[in-house]
């Protein structure tokens, strides 16, 4: 049905964009119609302007026509003129009385002529006014026609791609249709399968039903007759009833408390080599203890750093005592987890040490940012790190809070309600988290610091080494704050479900002493169990039974004998051991015995070294006196005076060059070990990265999987648009080159409207 009213309200989101689309359509096809209605209104205006550009080229014929009628005729008149003169020469009297007369026909003439040419000046400026509108005309026309073309194919586009837009959409819908009018008719078939089932179902429940009342009468009857006191009733009774058994869910606790101690002990070792070599560089920087003798204040800070172990320690001890409470067959609860106090008192004492640290820390970063040594940036993060020693105690401040509270159910259960479970385990997830984030800025701080205490003129390469193996401490103790703060977030669901476990009946265990009270009985009924489990022993027979009666006889009668005997075994015993312990001891002396003897040879040797590089005059002086030493002491050994300063000061330079080897080696001993750690975290990081990154090229290789079948279906779309963006641009194309011959046509026709024009120019300028 779910997926019905998914299928359903996708079909009406379809619906909803097919008719948004389909309204779409419509703008752009009346917009379509209205593009066309203008280039018709505009074929037609260009009509009329070629029918009155016609008009006035038959104007301009019949002016031509005109022009040339009154050329002719002014000829004539130029030659009746010329004979009128000629004549003018033979009579005077004539031509003065004649003069009159043709000069009045050449004003007339001459008038006549003078509004000619005015009118086809006239008839020359509104040609070339018209033409010059013409071709503004045309060219605005063309213009707009190309405008509106680009437009009505920009829109023609628009509407075929909605066209396949909605082909598309259509196809799904007929698609989704036809697949839930099956899922339809499937989901009709389930419902008539169910409201069968539905009817059998009621009716084996009125039978049940039916039955269980009558067992219920049943079971009150016997209940009221047989059972005295119901101790279910009250919450102080039932949590001394033994609850049902959970073997899963101590497993699974007993595995987290595994996986808590693991980061525990991790986070121990952290804290350990933080405080030591906390303690190293306080001696060593800004003033070296080798060289000078550093503060009274950071004496007393390095020798309450020198105690970290004995508060340190016991956080490891604490947790495995908790790991070793939780075991298959208890109850763990918080009310029966009495070893979480343990845990808590010395989380409480490693406070107390970190609050008498604290002033001496604050103190010792503001005696080095007062040295001379200290430059702007160091000072800063000397500064840094004042700050976040503080909130670092604020955290551990918080931490033992919470776990405190915890305690009280196993302690002081009206000191903590049932309700408040849940937020107490929440605050300490987001503490954790808080003591995660704080381990970072203090990593981040002291690299800083690390590296611009590499650049002071007076850092030795203890410095160097000593604040590499901090940074790796400090980074092996920010890690181990990252697991545990992840370690608690990821179980906290199974941490605040798992506190409702009690009794059947019961809302909590009231006290720890019925708590303790319901574990004793738990022991007591396993034992119980146990026991009725064991196979019964077989039955010795009556004759057997004689016989064995008869033997227990006959071996009572020699207890006092077998009694001498032990006696007697155990005299030997003790004999044998003191013999042991005499032969130890004469071993043990043999062994002296050995040892100066050899001592005793080497000496003889040496002393016969010494013996050859005298002069042979003292030789029998010095074979005598060897003579009466060995008879006045014969088990001393010999020693050489001769050779006594120079063995003495070569031991001390052996001593001298192995202890200053020892502590070379102890220095590269702990550089290997700051870097094996930070190079182990540094390798857990990287395998993280590597199973982050294999998760992420499983999603891009899905990723690409889906972008190539899109890449596949956008090409067979693109074939097709292309199909039809090829057929439409032929028809165009088709389209416009008969416009360009009908636009050649008209620009043929006024080429040569021009070139009359032209010619009819000079023709009355020649004139």
């Amino acid at each position: 049905m779910a997926a019905a009213a998914e299928l359903q309200g996708k079909y009406q989101k379809l619906a909803q964009e097919y008719s948004k689309l389909r309204a779409q359509n419509q703008v752009l096809k009346k917009g379509v119609v209205d593009e066309q209605v203008n280039s018709a209104s505009l074929k037609e205006q260009l009509k009329m302007k070629d029918q009155s550009l016609r008009k006035l080229q038959q104007e301009m014929d019949s002016l031509t026509f005109r022009n040339q009628q009154l050329a002719k005729r002014v000829e004539l008149l130029q030659d009746e003129l010329a004979l009128s003169e000629a004549r003018g020469k033979k009579n005077k009297k004539s031509a003065e009385s004649s003069s009159q007369l043709s000069q009045e026909q050449k004003s007339v003439f001459n008038e006549d002529l003078q509004k000619k040419i005015e009118e086809n000046e006239r008839l020359h400026i509104l040609f070339f006014e018209a033409d010059e509108q013409h071709k503004r005309l045309e060219a605005e026309l063309r213009t707009r026609l190309e405008v509106l073309e680009t437009d009505a194919a920009q829109h023609q586009a628009v509407v075929d791609s909605l066209t396949r837009k909605y082909m598309d959409t259509i196809e799904k819908l007929q698609n989704d249709k036809a697949k839930l009018e099956i899922k339809s008719q499937t989901l009709e078939r389930e419902a008539k399968d169910c409201r069968l089932r539905t009817e059998d179902c009621q009716q084996q429940l009125k039978n049940l039903q039916a039955a269980l009342g009558s067992r219920l009468e049943e079971s009150l009857c016997i209940i009221n007759e047989k059972v005295p006191f119901n101790d279910t009733r009250s919450n102080r009774y039932n949590a001394l009833n033994v609850p049902l058994h959970n073997r899963r869910y101590q497993l699974k606790l007993r595995d987290l408390a595994g996986q808590a101690l693991a980061f525990v002990q991790e986070l121990v070792t952290a804290l350990l080599n933080f405080h030591t070599y906390t303690e190293q560089k306080v001696q060593i920087f800004p003033i070296d203890s080798a060289t000078d003798t550093i503060s009274p204040l950071n004496q007393k800070f390095s020798q309450y750093l020198h105690e970290n172990a004995s508060y340190v320690r016991p956080l490891e001890e604490g947790m495995l005592q908790l790991f070793e409470s939780i075991t298959e067959d208890t109850v763990t609860v918080l009310e029966t987890a009495v070893k979480l106090k343990a845990f808590s008192e010395h989380l409480a004492s490693y406070l107390c040490f970190l609050r008498k640290i604290l002033p001496y820390q604050l103190k010792s970063l503001e005696e080095e940012c007062e040295s001379s040594l200290c430059t702007a940036a160091l000072r800063a993060r000397n500064m840094e790190l004042h700050r976040d020693m503080k909130r670092l105690t604020a955290v551990f401040e918080k931490l033992h809070t919470y776990v405190s509270l915890l305690v009280l159910p196993s302690t002081k259960p009206e000191g903590l309600l049932r309700t408040n479970y849940n937020l107490v385990f929440t605050n300490i997830a987001t503490s954790l988290h808080g003591f995660h984030d704080i381990l970072k800025d203090i990593s981040k701080h002291y690299s800083q610091k690390a590296t611009l205490e590499q650049d002071v003129p007076t850092a030795t390469q203890k410095l160097i080494t000593t604040n590499d193996c901090i940074l790796s401490s400090v980074v092996a103790l920010t890690n181990g704050a990252g697991k545990i703060a992840s370690f608690f977030s990821n179980n906290l669901d199974h941490f605040t479900t798992s506190l409702s476990y009690g009794p059947k009946g019961g809302t909590d265990f009231i006290s720890p002493f019925s708590a303790e009270c319901m574990l004793q009985y738990k022991k007591k009924a396993v034992a119980y169990m146990k026991s009725l489990k064991k196979p019964c022993a077989d039955s010795v027979p009556y004759e057997e039974a004689l016989a064995n009666r008869r033997v227990l006889l006959s071996s009572t009668e020699s207890r006092e004998g077998l009694a001498q005997q032990v006696q007697q075994s155990l005299e030997k015993i003790a004999k044998l051991e003191q013999e042991k312990e005499h032969w130890m001891l004469e071993a043990q002396l043999a062994k002296i015995k050995l040892e100066k003897e050899n001592q005793k040879l080497k000496n003889s040797l040496s002393g016969h070294l010494t013996e050859t590089t005298q002069e042979p005059s003292v030789l029998p002086n010095v074979a005598e006196q060897k003579k009466e030493t060995t008879e006045k002491s014969p088990r001393e050994p010999i020693k050489s005076t001769s050779l006594g300063p120079d063995v003495e000061s070569r031991e001390d330079l052996i001593k001298n060059h192995y202890m200053a080897r020892i502590a070379e080696l102890t220095s590269h001993l702990q550089l290997a070990d700051s870097k094996s750690v930070h190079f182990h975290a540094e390798c857990r990081a990287l395998a993280k990265r590597l199973s982050l990154a294999e998760k992420s090229k499983e999603s891009l290789t899905e990723e690409v999987k889906l972008a190539s079948q899109n890449i596949s279906r956008l090409q067979d779309e693109l074939m097709t648009t292309k199909r039809s963006y090829e057929d439409q641009l032929s028809m165009m194309s088709d389209h416009l080159c008969s416009m360009n011959e009908t636009l050649t046509k008209q620009r043929e026709e006024i080429d040569t409207l021009k070139m009359t024009s032209k010619g009819n120019s000079k023709k009355n300028k020649n004139r």
